[in-house]
């Protein structure tokens, strides 16, 4: 735990020295998109691993695709009533 805590403060605080470099912020972004697509495929390779994932897929993929439904639906109606009560002017 405390490796990270590290590297998120050494991280916060390089962003903040460098907040004005637009040459390193470019270079973060690109690097940040990279470093996430590389961690989605690798996450892919654990679960294509996954004797018990593989096998339960059926199951599983029916609860995710649930589970994403509900938390799409539920950010909409969220954001909806978020936009109603602080964005629109009463008359």
């Amino acid at each position: 735990m405390i490796p990270v805590l590290l590297l998120m403060t050494i991280g916060f605080i390089l962003g903040y020295v460098l907040k004005n470099e637009t040459k390193f912020i470019l270079f973060s972004n690109k690097a940040t998109t990279l470093i996430i697509y590389m961690l989605l495929f690798l996450l892919g390779i654990g679960v294509g691993l996954n004797k018990t994932i593989v096998s339960n897929m059926a199951n599983i993929g029916l609860q995710a695709i649930l589970i994403t439904f509900g938390a799409v639906l539920g950010s909409l109606i969220l954001a909806y009533i978020t936009y109603k009560l602080f964005f629109i002017q009463k008359k």
